[in-house]
């Protein structure tokens, strides 16, 4: 299974829209995954356009329309694979310690998140911890992506810098 991911588009805040880049690669994708900060409802719909198989939780920047609607948190399963999915809070320098505690007792292969803008892939203690970055904030990222995961038999991540 080929998933698109994306964080942090803040639309129209950072921008009026998804870069076209990105809507071209979630067009080739089986699922596309948002982990909050969409800011307005269009994001979502846009993604569901591109793709129908979308997921997506709220963020600490989204509407109260968006908030009414979409989760602070979920958990899910691709093939063999345990899922979270989870905005973020607090300072970037904790983040993946603070990812790792709200998701401690589900035991999860994968987490992906957002919040810092700072793309971000490593695995530590058997999880792999994903943030795809922010393809539209550039202000507290070194550059704009987004990210690719792979599901087959393992997990494979990468980011995407546009």
């Amino acid at each position: 299974m080929r998933i698109g991911v994306i964080s942090d588009t803040h639309v129209p805040i950072s921008s009026k829209d998804i870069p076209r880049k990105v809507l071209e690669e979630f067009k080739k994708a089986d699922m596309v995954i948002h982990a909050g900060d969409l800011v307005e409802l269009s994001v979502l719909e846009k993604l569901k356009e591109v793709c129908g198989n979308v997921k997506a939780v709220c963020g600490n920047m989204d509407s109260h329309e968006v908030k009414r609607i979409l989760p602070e948190k979920d958990l899910f399963e691709i093939g063999n694979f345990k899922i979270g999915l989870i905005h973020g809070y607090g300072a970037p320098d904790k983040l993946v310690q603070r990812m790792n505690e709200v998701f401690k007792k589900d035991k999860v292969n994968l987490i992906i998140f957002g919040h810092s803008h700072s793309p971000l892939c490593i695995k530590e203690n058997g999880i792999i911890f994903f943030n795809p970055g922010s393809p539209t904030d550039s202000v507290f990222a070194p550059y704009n992506s987004f990210g690719i995961i792979e599901i087959n038999d393992k997990i494979e991540a990468k980011i995407i810098k546009l």
